[in-house]
């Protein structure tokens, strides 16, 4: 009978140091498992700006001149656009439906190379922009910029998609059904597809990294408002920064994504342009 009272005692007295143990290794999987997601995510980020890089060198080889008088004249006719970093060679470019980690989860129609396009007009307005930004410390990082019709008819499809949620973490963890971020969110034209349109964020300009924003890019919620009111007083100043740059130069913002800007006197309002995101058209 004393044995059996030792024995009870010594599992009543594992139990919880086990139990506490378990806790821990659940704990340690965890922070591994994040730890692991977020070197995915800066690889394949990473990569994206290493190949946007070599085509912005190969460019500069190649001192490309426009055609300022051209326009475009159907939604197939990419003469009225450019390639940005022609104009705004230091910005930092990283297309993130070109890549791997975006609300999809994989690589979006329509983007064939990790280049960004926009009309004319938006660029030579940028790189006033950027002219201003540099002088504070800061450049430019484009994360979308001419967006193609067949990219938001890949949202509508993903939208519509309902068992996929492998993205929802990241980007709409409040949630429950994302076919509700249609037509909210997601629609089917965009602003983007008439070629004036910029999402993008400022960086150090000597370590290129991202000026926190209070808000990551694409997040479906109430904290990629501008004026969120549960950023921190640094956060909300870096994001007067964009906001003020970009104002000054003839952007018009939308309220609910700090990162979105738009030229008010855009070339082509009433034309979604269909051609793909590549530098073919400008040899």
């Amino acid at each position: 009978m004393k044995h059996l009272h030792y024995i009870i005692y010594a599992v009543l007295m594992f139990v919880p140091f086990s139990a506490m143990g378990f806790e821990s290794c659940k704990k340690e999987a965890s922070e591994q498992c994040e730890n692991c997601k977020v070197n995915q995510r800066e690889a394949e980020l990473a990569r994206v700006r290493a190949l946007a890089e070599e085509v912005v060198k190969q460019r500069a080889e190649q001192q490309h001149v426009y055609d300022k008088s051209a326009k475009s004249k159907s939604a197939s006719d990419p003469s009225g656009f450019v390639v940005l970093t022609d104009f705004v060679p230091d910005a930092v470019i990283e297309l993130r439906y070109f890549s791997e980690y975006n609300f999809v989860g994989a690589k979006v129609d329509g983007y064939e190379e990790p280049v960004a396009l926009c009309t004319r007009q938006t660029a030579e307005a940028l790189k006033a922009v950027a002219d201003d930004l540099r002088k504070q410390g800061y450049r430019l990082k484009i994360f979308d910029s001419y967006r193609p019709q067949k990219a938001v008819d890949h949202f509508v499809r993903w939208s519509q998609d309902k068992p996929d949620t492998k993205m929802k973490e990241d980007f709409y963890p409040t949630f429950e059904d994302k076919t509700t971020l249609f037509p909210t969110y997601i629609a089917r034209h965009s602003g983007h597809s008439k070629g004036s349109t910029l999402d993008l964020t400022i960086v150090d300009a000597e370590t290129l990294k991202d000026v926190d924003m209070g808000g990551t890019f694409d997040f479906f919620g109430e904290r990629s408002h501008y004026a969120f009111k549960g950023v921190t007083p640094q956060q909300a100043a870096n994001r007067k920064v964009l906001h003020d740059a970009m104002m000054k130069h003839g952007f018009d913002f939308y309220a609910e994504e700090w990162w979105h800007f738009t030229l008010k006197n855009q070339p082509y309002p009433k034309t979604f342009f269909t051609f793909p995101v590549s530098s073919k058209y400008f040899k």
